[in-house]
């Protein structure tokens, strides 16, 4: 079982409890603001048990856990005694610090993260329509299309065609809540911008409908909104805007049904009269740039997408994309652009399988199956940041590579997903409206993994990984026995330890009353008294603990033996426990030896102060 209170202490104690202002986490990482960033060892921190990687980013120092870990590591975080906030109010406090493109993208992330579910939820329900409402499908039960009951249709269209109905007031709902207005005074706004009395959008631009748009003063062409997420964004920043500048001056008495009814009044005439024709106009072409791009010939435009698009998830650029597929979805119904993107996160995924098959060193391999069990479901900063990153950048560039590669046999073959918001294996469910799309899909994303892992395990194990681990870097994992303060062996006070006659090691001079196992393994010495055991550990290291100096002289024992001859331990497992009262009563010192009988020149690295279960870098010469 892991010792998830043993990582915590090591995090702090590396990071620096006092360079620590708050801390707090997410789904995969521990997220600090520190005082001084560069105060931090990233290499030691990488050491810890668990850690997959770090990274700096938004004034805050990120340590990546992973899913299932990070919440247990951070609950004892608590415990310890560490200041932590919530996810929000330390997320508020990075708000303040960003500025510019930074800020605009912590905006739009915020608008549409909430959103996405939905979407991916309507598209999931497109890829089931497609599937089960063809001809080819029903044909195989001796039916088809037209027998289908009306009322069926009707619940079905109902299904999924609501959420891009209303998408801009959906769109603007979100918009008030991050601007800190109402919501429900967007949300309403937002349903005026795709009413029923005003001219639909897709009618108007369709010369076949017969539909023209209503003109306002004889020259301001008055039409809905429909597909226009950019309207929708800039609605919600002004009415909200709107909103708290007239709280601030509205009389308490008016303020419930004034405020409310200016913004709504004020808010729908500047955006149907005067920004949404525009917006709108901007956002067309801005799908037309997406578009283009993805056409270009023999797969350039996806090449170039899918070869950038993990550097804008790498500086958080990403969000920016979710608006554009938003705005494709809506006006096209369906969204080349995620297709391109997601082919990096098969290449992650070859990425970890080739450092797992080729790396010697066992806790890269654990690094990287962790980050690929993390990257199947979406989460690639494990493996962005504790690998590719990590190691010379040759890993990042071959899934560079492999990512383009992938993006351009899918632009090639004109493959797009009708939904977004699922990746990697949940990314499969957004083509199976028609078979093609998802035969293809899986062709080209298996390619992509594959090309990667070849790629990666031909050039992109650096030399360091591919040696076995050395005795030294065993023995990284030996834990403090106990708490106290380091003391260099020649300085104890007894000639036979001074002198080493009995191996080479360390002592501490204890401030706690427990002493617990260093590592996994065996006691092969147990003195009745409690005051000296003996233990083998698994990789054959020989370590000798003695509590104190001629405590065998001592008349009454104060020690309480936790274990016994030939008990197998755990590392961290409690062995004896010390009456340090009594001990200091009978004159004798707590100056405990922790000798390594079979190993010869440590070299260690401790600090002043030593908590029992931090993590102690030792080597031997």
């Amino acid at each position: 079982m892991k010792d998830y209170h043993r990582i915590a202490q090591e995090i702090i104690q590396v990071v620096g409890k006092d360079n620590i202002l708050s801390a707090t986490h997410c789904a995969t990482r521990l997220r600090f603001m520190v005082k001084d960033r560069d105060a931090i060892n990233d290499k030691k921190v990488e050491a810890i048990e668990e850690v997959k990687g770090v990274f700096f980013t938004s004034g805050q120092y990120q340590i990546i856990l992973g899913t299932g870990i990070v919440n247990k590591v951070y609950a004892e975080l608590e415990t310890i005694g560490l200041h932590t906030v919530s996810k929000k109010e330390q997320e508020e406090a990075v708000k303040n610090q960003e500025k510019g493109i930074k800020k605009l993208m912590r905006i739009l992330a915020d608008i549409f993260v909430p959103i996405i579910p939905v979407i991916a939820a309507t598209g999931l329900f497109l890829g089931l329509k497609g599937c089960i409402f063809n001809d080819n499908v029903l044909a195989l039960f001796g039916a088809d299309t037209t027998q289908i009951p009306t009322y069926i249709q009707t619940l079905v269209t109902v299904l999924t065609d609501t959420a891009f109905a209303f998408l801009p007031a959906i769109i603007t709902w979100s918009a008030f809540r991050v601007f800190h207005g109402t919501p429900v005074i967007g949300l309403v706004i937002g349903l005026m911008l795709v009413a029923p009395a005003l001219p639909n959008a897709y009618a108007v631009a369709d010369p076949n409908s017969g539909v023209e748009a209503i003109m306002a003063f004889g020259f301001i062409p008055l039409v809905g909104c429909q597909g226009s997420v950019l309207t929708a964004i800039v609605t919600g920043w002004f009415g909200a805007t709107l909103e708290k500048k007239l709280r601030k001056i509205m009389p308490n008495v008016l303020d419930l049904i004034f405020t409310p009814f200016f913004v709504m009044l004020i808010t729908m005439l500047v955006i149907l009269l005067g920004v949404g024709p525009i917006m709108h106009t901007i956002e067309l072409g801005m799908v037309g740039i997406i578009e283009n791009l993805i056409h270009l010939p023999f797969g350039i435009g996806g090449f170039i997408i899918g070869f950038t698009y993990p550097l804008a998830v790498i500086t958080g650029l990403h969000h920016t994309y979710v608006m554009i597929e938003t705005s494709l979805l809506a006006n096209t119904g369906f969204n080349p652009l995620i297709t391109l993107c997601a082919m990096y996160g098969f290449a992650n995924v070859g990425t970890c399988l080739a450092f797992f098959v080729k790396a010697k060193k066992q806790n890269i391999k654990q690094t990287s199956i962790g980050a690929m069990l993390s990257q199947l479901f979406g989460i690639s900063e494990p493996v962005l940041f504790g690998i590719q990153l990590r190691f010379n950048l040759k890993p990042l560039c071959i899934m560079l590579f492999s990512s383009g590669i992938g993006a351009a046999l899918l632009s090639i073959m004109n493959i797009q997903s009708n939904s977004y918001g699922l990746a990697v294996l949940p990314s499969y469910l957004m083509y199976i409206y028609e078979g093609h799309q998802l035969i293809w899909y899986f062709l080209i994303s298996l390619f992509s993994t594959i090309l990667c892992f070849v790629l990666t395990c031909l050039f992109g194990i650096p030399q360091e990984v591919m040696v076995e681990d050395t005795i030294a870097e065993e023995n990284a994992y030996f834990i403090a026995p106990a708490s106290g303060t380091f003391v260099p062996l020649e300085n104890v006070p007894d000639e036979t330890f001074a002198k080493k006659m009995l191996g080479d090691g360390f002592a501490i001079d204890l401030q706690d009353e427990f002493i617990i196992s260093p590592v996994a393994g065996e006691v092969v010495t147990a003195f009745p008294d409690g005051h000296a055991f003996g233990i083998k550990g698994k990789d054959g290291m020989e370590i000798l603990i003695h509590i104190g100096i001629n405590t065998v002289d001592l008349q009454e024992s104060c020690f309480t033996p936790l274990v016994s001859l030939k008990e197998s331990v755990k590392q961290g497992q409690p062995i004896v426990k010390v009456d340090l009262k009594k001990l200091k009563e009978s004159g004798k010192s707590g100056m405990t030896m922790i000798i390594f009988t079979n190993k010869d020149k440590l070299q260690i690295e401790a600090a002043n102060q030593i908590t029992a279960g931090n993590k102690m870098h030792l080597s031997f010469s």
